[in-house]
């Protein structure tokens, strides 16, 4: 994709640790952390290299008129007229219409990034992507029986020998892992590594929602990233899937609109004025098009496959947790990273399914046999009747992951607001004068 830059650290390697006293496991393959900011500016300088203008308003709604015009109402009283619509507003959905309420599970993840006094027991090459353990739990009876039932890890980005990223985070979970337990679980398991926090330099706190319903498909308004349902809900990842899908939709966008003038100008008297043909062209069906080339069935498919992932998720313990990543790490790396990162088909899942039943213990067979049955049941009665219609509730997250500094457990959407706001104050803006 080109975006290698953005990328500001590697590790050779990534590890799991599910008990006190076992050897991790091994996940060799590069992990690498993504500079959010870096990332944004690359996607805006883009935007204005291109002649992208900004207009400063927050939006209130959109209405559609029978032929191609769309119309975005703002809080300033401004209106921006368009052919298309594009809603990129993460879990706050804001002009994006789904099907049912959105009832999903959470992610929940509170971290912190520090400088250290004495070191940390942490190799500076490997990422260490999840660790189980709960043995420093084991003074606070309380505590260990809620993390129990509500299991977290720990994930640990080092980057030198006195600083390191660590972060205590909730799978999924419902409702959310409130971040007042998410920080205490997190000292408790520091004081255990004897890690002496010399100075807190970020402060994080990260809530994804993962599962719910899928906009509604077809519709005028199109989605991309978390309100166009492209969160991982089994795993809450999104950017991978987000940067591909961006190029599907604006491809899409672009093919299907010319197609549709061509087929509305073909239709008329040569040199008939563009507006007139432009009336001819229904964004309904262009946006129809696109949604299909962006959802396809295939993806919806594997959508569903991963929702059943998630419900199994939300119905184990912290023993049953470890049992389950034991037997998911110990599949093929190709099934494994497949998953993880959205490239299984259908069929793939399945012998992903058929694998991981394999090298799993008894207790996990059992398990995962009852808890994906009815997810199961649903799959196979969709692929046997009309397929994956996208009039039905087909769940999905619906989040854009966007992590923060400083903050309490409040109103994420608006801190998250605000915080975006601050930093786009020298993006070229619309004048009335340039307004559609």
């Amino acid at each position: 994709m080109g975006l290698a830059d953005c990328v500001d650290t590697t590790w050779k390697r990534a590890k799991v640790q599910f008990t006190e006293g076992e050897e991790a496991v091994c996940l060799d393959r590069q992990y690498g952390r993504v500079d959010r900011r870096r990332l944004k500016k690359r996607l805006l300088d883009g935007c204005v290299r291109s002649g992208v203008l900004f207009h400063a308003a927050k939006a209130r709604g959109v209405s559609h008129t029978d032929g191609w015009r769309s119309c975005l109402q703002c809080d300033d009283g401004s209106e921006l007229f368009g052919c298309a619509v594009l809603d990129g507003t993460g879990h706050s959905r804001a002009l994006v219409e789904f099907e049912g309420e959105f009832d999903p599970g959470y992610q929940g993840a509170y971290g912190v990034m520090i400088e250290v006094e004495k070191g940390h027991p942490f190799e500076l090459d490997t990422m260490f992507f999840m660790d189980w353990r709960d043995d420093h739990l084991e003074d606070d009876p309380d505590m260990l029986a809620r993390n129990a039932s509500l299991p977290t890890f720990l994930y640990t980005m080092p980057f030198s020998e006195t600083r390191i990223f660590v972060e205590e985070t909730s799978l999924v979970a419902r409702p959310a892992v409130p971040f007042p337990e998410l920080k205490r679980r997190l000292v408790k398991r520091l004081d255990k590594l004897g890690v002496v926090v010399k100075e807190v330099i970020e402060e994080e706190y990260c809530l994804i929602p993962m599962g719910g319903v899928l906009p509604r498909m077809p519709q005028r308004v199109l989605g991309l990233g978390g309100t166009g349902g492209m969160v991982h809900p089994a795993t809450g990842f999104m950017i991978a899937r987000t940067l591909g899908a961006a190029p599907l939709l604006v491809d899409g966008l672009e093919r299907e609109l010319a197609r549709a003038r061509g087929e509305a100008a073909a239709a008329l008297p040569t040199g008939t004025p563009r507006e007139e043909v432009l009336a001819r062209v229904d964004m309904g069906e262009v946006t129809a098009r696109v949604w299909e080339g962006v959802w396809p069935a295939w993806r919806l498919q594997q959508r569903e496959f991963f929702n059943t992932g998630m419900d199994i998720l939300l119905r184990l313990g912290i023993d049953s947790t470890r049992s389950f990543f034991a037997a998911f790490f110990k599949t093929s790396t190709y099934n494994w990273q497949g998953f993880l990162s959205y490239r299984l088909t259908l069929v793939e899942l399945m012998g992903f399914g058929i694998e991981f039943f394999a090298v799993g213990d008894w207790r996990m067979r059992r398990f995962t046999t009852v808890s994906a049955l009815p997810g199961l049941v649903t799959l196979i009665q969709k692929l046997l009747t009309s397929g994956f219609s996208r009039q039905v509730g087909i769940t999905e997250g619906a989040d854009n992951g966007v992590r923060w500094k400083r903050g309490e457990g409040g109103n994420f959407s608006a801190e998250m607001r605000n915080s975006l706001a601050d930093k786009e104050k020298e993006l070229p803006r619309m004048t009335a004068d340039e307004r559609p």
